[in-house]
Formats: C-alpha cells, structure tokens, sequence
C-alpha cells in the first residue's frame, strides 16, 4: 500500500516520506490546493523519478470544447516525461489517449460515479487500469469493489472531502450581485451547526466536508488497497507530515475535527 499526498504547497520536500504525488496542471484540474505549469512538471517528475517517487497527474476538469488543444498538447507533453499515470474525469482523456498513442496508465476519478465494480470493470476493458474511489460509499462497499475487479485500486483516507463543484463562480456572483468587494478566496458555509469550507478559484466553486476523513484505523481492513489519499487542502503542513509518518507507521490518531465520512452510513439524499 502506497501513499499519495495531494500537496498543499509547491515545496514538494515537505512531503518527502510519501510514496507518490498527484499534482493538478493549471487550467486544466481542479480541487487542488495548488496548481502547476507543464515547465514545472517537467522539473518535478525528473526529481521524483531520482528520488524513486511516483507522480499522478489530475486532469479531473469536466473538458470544454475551448480546452481541447490545450488538452492535447499537455497530453503529449506528459508521455515525453516520466510519469505513472493521469487521473482523468471527463471521458475524452480515454479517448484521446488511444488517438494520440500515450504509454502511461489512466486512473478514472468521476468521484460520484466510482461506486461499483461493474463500472471498474467496464473502464479495465477499455484499457483504464486504476480507479479512485468514491469518497461517499462504505467501508464494506470499498473491500467488494476492490475484491471484484482487477484495476489497481486507491481512495482517499485522510483530508477534507470535495462534495460539490460548480464551473459557476457561485461566490463572485454573489458578490458582484450585492457589490461586495474583497481578495479572498477562502470562504465557509454554516448549515446544521457545521461550516462547509469553499474555494472559490479561476476554475470553479467547490464545496468541502465540514469534517476532515480520516480512515487510519480502516487500513488493516484495506490491506488489499493498493494506494491511500492524503489530501492536505486546509490543513498545515506540520500536520501532514505528522499524518503521513502515522499512515506509514499505521499509527492510529484521532482529532477533535476528524470523523468517518461515509465509511460506516450510507449516503441517502432526501428531498425535504
């Protein structure tokens, strides 16, 4: 079991002890912390690859017709250098894949979707070979999916999870609406006693959990799991060192605002 750190900060030192990094490119990935440029990319995966590390790279924007070239040309960009895979939300990245001859793996990451291993399977068919599990099923979902398919299999464990995005800027809407003038970025939600953190960037509006997953405990239930999540959006990066070197230790911790997500409680959305 292998761990990927979703980084909070362009110094990937910081986050020396993990196995692999999955690092989203500018314009074209989204709930990340931070994005990079293809020049940077390039610099970090030699460094990585010196290092014995494994780099991902999130391609997990819903594609518009006005991304298409830039797409391609990152694409093609990515299969001169040494990478391990590409996480991939909307469907074109399969198709331009087979188009274009590209030699490293894709890893399918429509989190709502990633729910079954029929699906798993259908995607393994068409030459996907990981899968990123959706954050909003259960423990015991997560051990059959990963019983019943042959797709290396990884899902995140540790960090705020994204529970909504828009490509509507939600946020400056509003604020144009009502002339309300600031610089931040960073916003919350209060609803039920709980505030939902929001990031309101270039790209989209994401909504997170208002609790930070963390899944330590679940990992010798999940010895079949080839890769853990660790997403450190909104949390100091002290504090991930410390969860990193507790994942690789399996040394359990629990804080005042950590819960379960959805590992134990299905998800049931009612109408009210």
């Amino acid at each position: 079991m292998k761990l990927i750190i979703m980084p909070n900060n362009k110094d990937l030192s910081i986050y020396r002890n993990a196995d692999a990094y999955l690092l989203g490119i500018d314009g074209l990935s989204v709930n990340q912390s931070v994005y990079f440029k293809m020049d940077e990319i390039k610099s970090i995966a030699k460094e990585l690859k010196d290092s014995n590390k494994e780099l991902f790279i999130s391609l997990n924007k819903n594609m518009h017709n006005n991304d298409l070239k830039y797409l391609k040309e990152v694409l093609l960009e990515l299969n001169d250098i040494d990478i391990n895979g590409v996480f991939f939300y909307d469907v074109s990245i399969v198709n331009l894949k087979e188009k274009l001859n590209l030699n490293y793996d894709l890893v399918w990451n429509q989190e709502h979707f990633s729910t079954n291993y029929s699906t798993c399977n259908y995607w393994y068919s068409k030459g996907v070979n990981y899968v990123c599990l959706s954050n909003e099923i259960t423990l015991r979902e997560i051990k059959e999916i990963i019983d019943n398919t042959k797709m290396k299999t990884m899902v995140m464990l540790y960090g705020y999870i994204p529970m909504f995005t828009s490509k509507r800027k939600i946020i400056n809407n509003y604020k144009n609406y009502f002339n309300i003038n600031d610089n931040f970025n960073n916003y919350k939600i209060y609803k039920e006693g709980n505030y939902y953190p929001i990031i309101n960037d270039k790209n989209v509006t994401t909504v997170y959990s208002s609790k930070i997953l963390n899944g330590i405990e679940e990992l010798d239930e999940l010895n079949k799991l080839d890769y853990v999540l660790i997403n450190s959006y909104g949390i100091d990066d002290n504090k991930i060192k410390d969860v990193i070197d507790c994942f690789k230790n399996r040394k359990v911790f629990f804080d005042e605002n950590n819960d379960k997500g959805f590992l134990y409680k299905e998800t049931v959305y009612k109408v009210k």
